[in-house]
């Protein structure tokens, strides 16, 4: 990626940019009782590849890092932190159960998760890519679909996933670290 403010660089994000969503646990997802959902706009300029995020992703120390959609059933990851950064098209995402919010998000954007909230895709343009990653050392990938037991059974590992020590875009004290050190 360029370093000049083109071409896909991530631009300044101050933590007053940053939308932070919290949302109770509710039908059947967990959600995160202490930290926030948090988006961030038009993180990445245009001119970006999936293979620049990815790369971005792992020289910030997120790793596992893929290319798909979002799945469009309300799904949770108990033990890892899950970053989203949307690569192309646009889409909207119900974030949090059917309680939470719909954020609609496009090409730049980037939707960090906590351990336990809850997301799902609604609609999406057919063009429609995001690309994901997790935490350095966090590899319990597991999906869990919406459910009241699994909900009950995921909050100890919800509680003992670590804060990263970088934000999987702005690396060492990028918004997520200062953030969620707050929390």
């Amino acid at each position: 990626m360029a370093q000049d403010g083109t071409g896909g660089f991530p631009r300044k994000m101050r933590d007053e940019d940053v939308v932070q969503i919290n949302v109770p646990e509710n039908n059947g997802i967990p959600n995160n009782p202490r930290l926030a959902a948090l988006i961030y706009p038009k993180a990445l300029t245009d001119g970006f590849s999936i293979e620049d995020v990815m790369a971005l992703y792992e020289q910030n120390r997120w790793f596992h890092v893929w290319a798909y959609t979002v799945f469009d059933y309300h799904h949770f990851h108990h033990a890892v932190h899950e970053v989203l950064t949307v690569a192309k098209g646009q889409a909207t995402l119900h974030l949090g159960g059917e309680d939470g919010p719909k954020q609609r998000v496009g090409a730049g954007d980037t939707i960090i998760l906590p351990a336990g909230f809850g997301h799902k895709r609604l609609e999406s343009t057919p063009d429609f890519i995001v690309v994901g990653g997790y935490p350095e050392e966090q590899d319990d990938i597991q999906i869990i679909r919406a459910g009241e037991e699994a909900a009950r059974n995921a909050k100890s590992a919800i509680k003992a996933t670590p804060i990263p020590a970088s934000d999987p875009i702005y690396g060492s004290g990028g918004p997520v670290t200062r953030i969620w050190q707050m929390s």
